[in-house]
């Protein structure tokens, strides 16, 4: 068994027994993917909603659009079927407090918004989410079973 890290503004897939985990995130979403069917697993760090807001938009895994497109059709290609996918997603968090109503500060809310609209246009079900509130998370994703072990500092752990 291997445990993978993947970094922000970064991706990566697993086939059992094998571990991903991501550190810090904050305002980030972390989006894993389960296939049960190959037990396969992928996870993707994504920092901003959207890749056409923004010029230097190379890194296809820091934005959710390209982010979930490249994850989703990797798994494929090595295997994993999207009609078994399921989804958990975890960060989206409020880090910093502002007296501004300005859409642009609302990044936590912004990249859940979007990864939850992503993931049903590829009709890819979410099945747990942990995304809000005012803290950061580090989550494991396990290929065994799928799931998705979220740790806080402060906060407890727990297993969705």
């Amino acid at each position: 068994m291997q445990k993978v890290i993947v970094g922000m503004a970064d991706l990566n897939f697993v086939k059992y027994p094998d571990i991903l985990t991501t550190i810090g995130l904050g305002s980030c979403v972390g989006i894993a993917l389960y296939d049960p069917s190959t037990k396969m697993a992928g996870l993707a760090h994504v920092m901003l909603p959207d890749s056409t807001k923004i010029q230097n938009n190379t890194n296809e895994a820091k934005f959710a659009d390209t982010a979930i497109k490249k994850l989703v059709s990797d798994m494929l290609r090595s295997g994993a079927s999207k009609s078994f996918m399921r989804a958990k997603i975890a960060g989206g968090a409020q880090m910093f407090s502002f007296n501004s109503t300005n859409e642009s500060m609302r990044i936590g809310d912004r990249n859940t918004e979007a990864v939850i609209k992503l993931l049903a246009e590829y009709r890819i079900p979410i099945v747990a989410n942990d995304t809000g509130n005012t803290y950061g998370r580090t989550i494991e994703l396990y290929s065994e079973d799928g799931r998705l072990v979220v740790k806080t500092i402060g906060h407890g752990n727990k297993i969705i």
